[in-house]
């Protein structure tokens, strides 16, 4: 007797992990892999802000300073554009806007702005320098 009321709960206990594994939802999307391609990545936090400094004729104007200022903390960073005008700025925060402009040789391009709401990965501004004038 006791051995069939011990072969029934081990029966029981069977039977309810079984039904337990069959009411257990999937997650959203029909559960497939974390590899499957509907799935999104990470929300990225910063972006790479690339550009050229020319001038009034779309030539490069190498060894121009870029200036990238922070509208909410007032920081201002700089780079020198290379010999064929490009500049870079990686790791530029998506929640901020930005002004970028450029200066050589006493010479200043309009300022332009970055939107924290221009949701491009890797946004390129072309920023021009009159310098003839």
């Amino acid at each position: 007797m006791k051995r069939a009321f011990g072969a029934g709960v081990v029966l029981l206990v069977a039977l309810n992990c079984a039904a337990f594994q069959f009411t257990v939802p999937l997650p959203l999307g029909g559960g497939g892999s974390s590899s499957s391609p509907d799935r999104k990545s990470p929300h990225v936090t910063t972006r790479t802000l690339t550009g050229s400094v020319l001038d009034k004729g779309d030539q490069p104007v190498p060894n121009a300073v870029v200036y990238l200022k922070n509208t909410k903390t007032l920081a201002v960073k700089t780079v020198i554009a290379s010999n064929n005008g490009n500049y870079r700025f990686p790791e530029v925060s998506n929640n901020v806007d930005y002004e970028v402009y450029a200066q050589r040789n006493g010479k200043k391009s309009d300022t332009k702005v970055l939107s924290q709401f221009d949701d491009r990965e890797q946004p390129h501004i072309n920023l021009r320098i009159d310098v003839n004038k």
